[in-house]
């Protein structure tokens, strides 16, 4: 399965048009995005609609929500939402920072639900109009994985042609039956496509075609591209779209949405030295032994002018001190984090890594002083802020294969630490 280099930010410039130049100043028109989530979730057997579903701290929904804020040439976004989850949804809005979110209610069925949306977009509370967009994006809440490349494809065809939509090739024969349950007859797989999401649309026709389409197409139907052919005459322009538009449907496949998340967002880390000899030369041999790992890794003397840098595009820091009382370190690495608000919407990962340097070494049964009890503390306080603090504990050896065999032991623990991303472990000094 392909991955998104990062959830919810990707890149544009890898998108090829025929007949426009891919990049962020291709869309010089008004565009806006609906996102039905009003279903209940059956197929999940959670209680809870899978759109509202959590991993990492966040329910799904903001993850979807945040792809398409981070394209900046999508002005509004339209959440439609069951009556009664609309405080919930609220909520989310509100504590993820989500900006320019409309949230309306749902109708009793899907299409109903998306005409409430994309009626929003033109009418405001009690019949004021609002400045329509040109092209609407309708997508599933619980596809949270769709590329910006892949939007502005859909996106400048459905202005072309009027509509657009995303397809996939069929993975399964598809058979019809008889009311016996016998084989009646089976479909030539390679004719057909699986329609997917996103479906992009100019606004006047998906608008027309709700205004025109029965009462039994709001009831049983489910395929927008279809409306608009039937009620407006607009064939839409279909376009096969990338492995990574898979919606989440049963509950295994948020299992695998929070594993996509954890393996984009534990490709790299950042290596704090404080600016010591021994820890910098401890960083380095990291540096090659996570490499290794396949993990890029970066070595800074701290998180301060230049560095600084790495707070606002990294995920995962491990701060290297020569003895226990530069834990306080850790302490500014996390309120730095903190104000620059890294953590709200993904978990941050800090690995204290401890060279003990004297010649007896410290044993697993001689702690630190009031090191490790103080790092519980700090570890449970900053896990209620998304940052996941974990410890580990290594003596230096003055022979070179024993020494090597121990650094290569914290790179292996580091990489599982950060891919894991276990709250159970915060807190714990590990030795190495």
């Amino acid at each position: 399965m392909d991955r998104p280099v990062e959830p919810g930010h990707f890149s544009a410039c890898e998108a090829r048009l025929d007949k426009h130049i891919a990049g962020r100043c291709s869309v010089d028109f008004p565009v806006a995005v609906v996102l039905p989530a009003g279903g209940s979730g059956e197929r999940t057997g959670l209680l809870t609609p899978k759109q509202f579903c959590t991993f990492l701290n966040r329910p799904l929904i903001s993850y979807t929500i945040q792809t398409f804020e981070r394209v900046p040439w999508i002005q509004s976004i339209v959440v439609v939402v069951a009556k009664e989850s609309l405080d919930l949804m609220m909520d989310i809005i509100h504590r993820f920072h989500h900006r320019n979110v409309l949230v309306v209610h749902g109708g009793s069925t899907r299409h109903r639900s998306i005409f409430n949306g994309v009626r929003a977009l033109s009418e405001g509370e009690g019949g004021t109009a609002r400045v329509k967009p040109k092209v609407v994006i309708i997508h599933d809440a619980v596809r949270p994985f769709v590329e910006e490349d892949f939007l502005l494809k859909i996106t400048m065809a459905a202005k072309e042609q009027g509509a657009a939509g995303a397809i996939r090739p069929l993975v399964s024969t598809v058979i019809a039956t008889t009311l016996e349950g016998y084989l009646d007859h089976s479909l030539e797989r390679t004719m057909y496509r699986a329609s997917e999401m996103p479906q992009g649309f100019i606004y006047d026709v998906i608008y027309q075609a709700y205004q025109r389409c029965s009462e039994s197409d709001f009831e049983f139907g489910t395929e927008c591209l279809h409306l608009a052919l039937q009620y407006c005459g607009t064939n839409a322009k279909l376009i096969e779209g990338p492995p990574t538009l898979w919606k989440v449907t049963y509950k295994r496949d948020l299992a695998a949405a929070e594993s996509i998340v954890k393996e984009t967002l534990s490709q790299s880390a950042c290596v704090v030295t404080g600016g010591s000899a021994q820890a910098t030369e401890l960083a380095n041999a990291l540096q090659r032994s996570m490499s290794a790992l396949d993990m890029e890794v970066d070595v800074i003397s701290d998180l301060m002018g230049d560095d600084a840098k790495s707070l606002s595009k990294e995920w995962n820091f491990i701060r290297v001190s020569v003895n226990s009382s530069c834990f306080s370190e850790v302490g500014k690495m996390l309120s730095a984090l903190e104000e620059a608000d890294r953590a709200l919407l993904h978990p941050v990962v800090i690995i204290w890594v401890y060279l003990n340097v004297s010649e007896d070494g410290l044993s697993a049964s001689e702690p630190m002083g009031g090191e490790p009890a103080a790092m519980m503390e700090l570890a449970t306080g900053a896990k209620l802020g998304n940052i996941l603090v974990y410890g580990i504990q290594l003596h230096h050896s003055k022979e070179a294969t024993l020494w090597g065999r121990s650094v290569e032991k914290v790179a292996q623990m580091s990489c599982a630490l950060i891919r894991d991303r276990s709250p159970a472990l915060t807190g714990q000094l590990l030795q190495a």
